[in-house]
């Protein structure tokens, strides 16, 4: 009579992989799934081991290098890189070179990593399976989301602040235009002229859709309709409207989305979006230079479009401020020949049938995008004070702190002036025309920051928006939400304006 089996020891199952030359597993049960490599957005003052993160069917996933976290020398990807996706109740993504196999193992068969000591690091082991293959190192995926390496120190001032010389000190009040002496404005470009629309007629601004639909038998400026967020957005050319030829869209015109007073059935503000061939900069003027239209180009009907006119630079620049109210007069709210009526009825329609995916103006934040490299970056439209473009040369002050790229001379105020890319240990770049310098009241100093590109003026819904993975102490500071817009393919970091510098720094720049 045979005895009976005694209890079976417990197995484990692995997902194994290659790394460079070694083999590694993780527990078979922590393993969300196994992706190809997606594209990434890169995050400033993260750990050196993150590639970037990605978006993942609506989720946020961070992505690390695991030849990085074991101090392997980066290789390409290529069509066996795969990323392994860990849930611990948050996801991370490791990227491997290529996917071995999937080993069941016993639980005596595990030895300890002591003899590994001093060649890889242990403490992200769980232990070792001797293979007649060769050996394979368990990772511990609780270890491995604690990996965090020292993010680069931002440069410290060097010395305090100096006098500026030849620079007049910033004025408390009398100079510089103040509350209701200022009119804020966003300047654009057509056919080389610089025209403007108060900043309280500009809704957002986003970019030329790649479909746009025509419109039949409408007037010639309509260019036709776009769907935003769920709306029919009616289209006109403003080249067109001023009787100049319209192109192919290009890449750098944009859709400046203004508001015409009212509302539509639905209770939405009528909206129309003029097609410029480039968003130039958010402007603070004084009222004091601000003129009225002459009286010639008011006569007549001709000039009807023109509000009044901004003298820039001691009037060697010239902005023609537009009335979008008297562009799109009451008696035909959109100059589109029933377009508008046909779009907002249209638009009413289909908002019907989208039921929750409508966004209340409540549930959305209005977000400013810019662009430095090639990642996407966004700040509440309520942190810029304006938007300018960059003098031919930035005035150097000695024994100014070394974060500090140099100052301008912003209507007889000292801005110091800081380049980004420098910021977030970017190469760095060749001036250029695409390039802006935001301005943002940081603390209690009004701050220039260098962009490669303002890109638009965007609402984004809050539900798209969530908070940033924690890969860094500073990162954490610094960007604490992401917007995904997965439809779009597009993920932006927002940044906290007043994390932009540390308070030692923001003390330095107080002294300017």
């Amino acid at each position: 009579m045979s005895e009976a089996p005694g209890p079976r020891a417990a197995s484990r199952q692995f997902v194994t992989f290659w790394v460079r030359d070694e083999i590694f597993g993780v527990p078979l049960a922590e393993v969300q799934e196994i992706i190809r490599m997606p594209g990434v957005v890169r995050v400033p003052r993260a750990p050196g081991s993150l590639e970037g993160i990605a978006n993942l069917r609506g989720a946020v996933l961070p992505i690390t290098s695991l030849r990085r976290v074991f101090g392997m020398r980066d290789g390409p990807h290529d069509d066996a890189t795969r990323v392994v996706v860990i849930n611990r109740g948050a996801l991370s993504g490791f990227v491997v070179d290529r996917m071995a196999s999937v080993i069941t193992t016993e639980e005596h068969e595990i030895e300890p990593v002591d003899a590994l000591s001093g060649t890889i690091r242990t403490e992200l082991l769980q232990g070792v399976v001797k293979r007649d293959k060769g050996m394979i190192m368990l990772l511990d995926p609780a270890s491995l989301g604690d990996v965090r390496e020292k993010a680069p120190e931002p440069e410290r001032p060097t010395s305090p602040a100096a006098e500026l010389p030849g620079m007049p000190p910033p004025q408390e009040s009398g100079d510089g235009p103040r509350g209701g002496d200022e009119l804020q404005l966003v300047s654009f470009e057509v056919e080389g002229q610089e025209y403007a629309f108060a900043m309280d007629d500009v809704q957002e601004i986003v970019q030329i859709p790649a479909r746009i639909s025509a419109v039949p038998r409408s007037e010639p400026h309509v260019m036709g309709v776009m769907t935003l967020r769920n709306r029919l957005l009616p289209l006109v050319s403003l080249r067109r409207m001023f009787g100049m030829p319209q192109g192919v869209p290009e890449e750098h015109n944009r859709i400046v989305v203004v508001s015409l007073g009212g509302a539509d059935a639905g209770g939405s503000p009528v909206s129309v979006g003029i097609i410029m061939d480039a968003v130039k900069e958010v402007l603070r003027v004084a009222r004091a230079m601000v003129d009225a239209v002459p009286p010639l180009l008011a006569s007549g009907g001709r000039g009807a479009e023109l509000d009044s006119i901004c003298r820039l630079e001691g009037g060697k620049r010239l902005v023609t401020i537009l009335s979008a109210e008297r562009m799109f007069p009451a008696e035909d709210p959109l100059r589109l020949g029933g377009v508008g009526a046909a779009a907002q009825a249209e638009g009413d329609e289909g908002a019907a049938g989208h039921g929750d995916d409508m966004t209340n103006s409540d549930d959305e934040e209005q977000l400013v995008v810019f662009r430095l490299g090639n990642e996407e970056y966004g700040v509440p439209i309520a942190a810029i004070q304006e938007i300018v473009r960059i003098p031919e040369q930035l005035t150097r002050v000695p024994k100014t702190p070394g974060f500090i790229e140099g100052v301008v001379n912003l209507r007889g105020v000292v801005l110091p002036v800081i380049d980004q890319r420098r910021r977030f240990g970017l190469p760095d770049l060749a001036r250029n025309d695409r390039q802006r310098i935001m301005v943002l009241m940081v603390g209690q100093a009004r701050t220039g920051f260098i962009v490669d590109s303002v890109v638009e003026v965007l609402k984004v819904a809050r539900s798209s928006i969530g908070p940033a993975p924690r890969l860094s102490d500073e990162q954490e500071l610094l960007i604490d939400r992401v917007a995904n817009l997965e439809r779009q393919k597009r993920m932006l970091l927002l940044l906290k304006a007043e994390r932009l510098l540390n308070m030692e720094e923001q003390g330095a720049l107080a002294a300017l």
